[in-house]
């Protein structure tokens, strides 16, 4: 019978990290990107990185895997039926980062063959697990977390770039890479568009179905984030 030790993850981030002596402020849980508004904290913005503090200072589990992230950008959105919803920006290196902490993972290795085989799988013992601690401080908003892009427009015959527009700067791959930010980490099964006869069009997302009871109440939120971000109407269906 094999045994297998435990290890703890090490979280890579890609934007400055914050100092590990001391407790981060507000402004230290800030990291505007290129994109990202410009200027002061927002009283939303505020209130998320005061909550994501309390969270690092409060959670053992969670501080060591908090304390380098930051967010560019918080924007609260109206939903159906009086709820609200917050939607937190994530500069894009530390997006896995985040992933990794809204996955309940381990790193296992084999004591027989360590040094030669190693494994790596993820435990989703407690999904969404940031998003459920932050949900809890805030009764009446949902909360989601998207990686903050960047949508380069397509260059004209007269524009000078000499590179071509890379794919993942697209309209299309950032409003796809939008959706699977949204349901994360529940894979998105199938996907089709509906075009009605008055010119109107619809995406149609069926989710997997095992994470049907984590993801009900916030179907309607989804949509509605989805529509604020990018003009667009979509439907989730598990």
């Amino acid at each position: 019978m094999y045994s297998f030790a435990l290890e703890a993850p090490v979280c890579d981030a890609g934007a400055p990290s914050l100092p590990t002596n001391a407790m981060a402020t507000v402004n230290q849980k800030i990291f505007r990107t290129a994109n990202a508004p410009a200027g002061a904290p927002s009283e939303a913005e505020t209130t998320v990185c005061q909550a994501l503090i309390d969270l690092e200072s409060h959670i053992p589990e969670l501080k060591m895997e908090l304390r380098p992230l930051q967010v560019s950008a918080v924007k609260e959105v109206d939903v159906k039926g009086g709820k609200k919803a917050y939607v937190i920006f994530v500069p894009m290196p530390q997006l896995k980062a985040f992933h990794k902490i809204q996955l309940r993972y381990v790193q296992l290795r084999c004591p027989y063959c360590r040094c030669l085989f190693w494994v790596m799988f993820f435990l989703q013992l407690t999904p969404n697990r940031l998003t459920r601690e932050l949900e809890k401080k805030f009764s009446d908003h949902h909360v989601v977390f998207i990686g903050q892009r960047r949508i380069l427009s397509k260059p004209s015959s007269h524009s000078r770039a000499k590179q071509p527009r890379p794919r993942s700067r697209t309209l299309t791959w950032v409003h796809n890479a939008i959706l699977e930010d949204l349901v994360f980490p529940t894979e998105i099964t199938a996907k089709s568009l509906r075009v009605s006869t008055d010119g109107s069009k619809l995406v149609r997302c069926s989710l997997d179905s095992k994470d049907a009871t984590s993801l009900e109440y916030k179907l309607e939120t989804f949509s509605s984030v989805y529509r604020k971000l990018t003009g667009k109407d979509v439907a989730f269906m598990i």
